[in-house]
């Protein structure tokens, strides 16, 4: 728990938690420049060990792709946190991927979100970092995250600083 409190310097902030279980990692190491360049905002990605996906915090379904690749949660704190499963895997048009919210629904963090058959996504050639951004970021003044390594769904992953 030191670590986690020296990398966050305490307890304030606007907390967003993995929403999946995998290997967190720098956005920046994504292969897709509009996620790697912080296009589309600050935030992590995760390489998805299972296909269930959660709300990483309290909040509405602001956006859903019918698609079930992406969805846009906006926590109560006013944080907008898009979730986008596999890179370029809006091609799949929907295949393996199974929706279980609907936009302008509320949702508490941990509630199931989408699922993805992780196995035939991989075998259809996409790759499967899940970038998670905030879309909001420059309403932040700082947005810290826990780092990298194994983290179960629900773990804290971001905390955004006003």
């Amino acid at each position: 728990m030191g670590f986690l409190k020296g990398i966050f310097g305490g307890k304030g902030g606007i907390k967003i938690s993995a929403p999946c279980a995998g290997r967190l990692k720098a956005l920046q190491e994504v292969k897709d420049p509009t996620f790697s360049a912080g296009i589309l905002g600050q935030g992590v990605a995760i390489v998805p060990s299972d296909g269930m996906f959660y709300a990483p915090a309290d909040g509405v379904v602001a956006t859903l792709f019918p698609t079930g690749h992406a969805a846009a949660i906006k926590t109560t704190e006013d944080a907008e946190v898009l979730l986008h499963i596999g890179l370029d895997t809006v091609k799949l048009n929907g295949k393996y991927f199974t929706i279980y919210v609907e936009e302008g629904q509320q949702v508490k963090k941990g509630d199931l979100l989408l699922e993805a058959d992780l196995e035939e996504i991989a075998k259809a050639g996409y790759d499967l970092a899940t970038p998670i951004v905030i879309s909001n970021s420059d309403t932040f003044d700082k947005i810290e995250t826990t780092g990298e390594g194994e983290v179960s769904a629900g773990d804290e992953i971001l905390r955004l600083i006003r």
